[in-house]
């Protein structure tokens, strides 16, 4: 193991961009397919794993909502969510912002009381057993109405306390970030923070990007990574201190590259770059695996990629007095680091 292999291991992190069903892992798909009574069209995990095989958005997607269909019940919700929160503890996530699609799960007959019921009951039990703290953001998808998208923003309501914001992903062709204006300023009017994917190397991604500053007022970018085509959309960002979420291993399956050096770059201009897991499921790298692999590609030095954790405490959608809790801590990591 390299030096800085170890160093990334045992450092302190957070994941601001992770999509709690694309935790799903073909081992669990089994376990719940038979716990629900659901036919899968593989005959081992090792085979489903091995269809993986994304060459854009579109293909990924399709298969991610296929693999919904065996969660059915709020005990499955509950041990999704755990298992990914078990994962991401082993390797010092201490803090998590996760994404859930309600309508993923509504329009084919799933309560959303029963959704984030088990997702809430796996986090409060998670921090409790080993101390993980997180935080839960509601994904409209864009590729349904928007007024499909407000009648669940009306739905979390009851649910309040349990989101912290809510967010935009799925089929980014043909649906702006302009479509959703209205539902994300009534959300922005009932308190949540307001996030919104920016897939990479899609339709106008620049265009979809300045939308979300401009008319949407986002307060966070969801990868973003396109922003580097425009020298004054960089500049913005970087007067607005917005954060990107940058899932290098996820850009790699969709568009065959890290988008490493991209993040290197980031860095260098003062954009709040952070590296995250997306669907690590679907995509076969945790949180970890991003970091190590953004390393090596772009031979970041150590101050960079603490830079890269730093910046995703400070990102966060946690109190203030939080986030100096745990930049502490990934302060006193360094520290010792350097003293060994």
């Amino acid at each position: 193991m390299t030096d800085m292999r170890r160093f990334i291991e045992r450092m302190p992190k957070a994941e601001l961009h992770v999509h709690v069903e694309g935790t799903l892992e073909p081992e669990m798909k089994f376990d719940l397919a038979r716990r629900n009574d659901i036919a899968l069209p593989y005959r081992s995990a090792e085979e489903m794993r091995a269809a993986y095989d994304f060459d854009d958005l579109p293909s990924f997607l399709k298969m991610y909502y296929e693999g919904m269909g065996v969660l059915q019940a709020e005990q499955d919700f509950y041990d999704l969510t755990t298992a990914y929160l078990t994962k991401a503890h082993s390797q010092n996530v201490v803090y998590a912002e996760m994404f859930f699609d309600p309508q993923a799960h509504t329009t084919r007959g799933i309560d959303y009381d029963t959704v984030i019921r088990g997702i809430r009951r796996a986090q409060v039990d998670a921090q409790d057993r080993l101390g993980i703290r997180t935080q839960l953001i509601m994904c409209f998808l864009r590729d349904m109405s928007a007024d499909s998208a407000m009648a669940t923003l009306e739905q979390s309501l009851p649910y309040r306390d349990w989101l912290v914001g809510v967010g935009l992903d799925s089929d980014e062709k043909g649906n702006p970030p302009i479509k959703f204006k209205a539902v994300f300023d009534r959300a922005r009017a009932e308190g949540y923070g307001l996030t919104m994917h920016c897939d990479v190397d899609q339709e106008n991604s620049t265009r979809h990007i300045w939308q979300t500053l401009e008319d949407i007022g986002v307060d966070r970018i969801d990868h973003g990574v396109n922003s580097l085509e425009d020298e004054a959309l960089c500049d913005e960002i970087v007067q607005r201190g917005l954060a990107l979420t940058v899932c290098p291993i996820s850009n790699k399956c969709i568009t065959g590259s890290l988008k490493a050096v991209e993040i290197r770059r980031m860095l260098e201009k003062g954009m709040r770059a952070t590296v995250n897991s997306d669907d690590p499921a679907y995509f076969l790298g945790y949180v970890q695996e991003n970091l190590v692999a953004t390393q090596k590609e772009a031979d970041l030095s150590r101050d960079q990629v603490v830079r890269l954790a730093a910046n995703a405490f400070e990102a966060s959608w946690l109190p203030a007095e939080e986030q100096r809790g745990l930049l502490s801590r990934l302060e006193s990591y360094v520290a010792s680091e350097a003293g060994a």
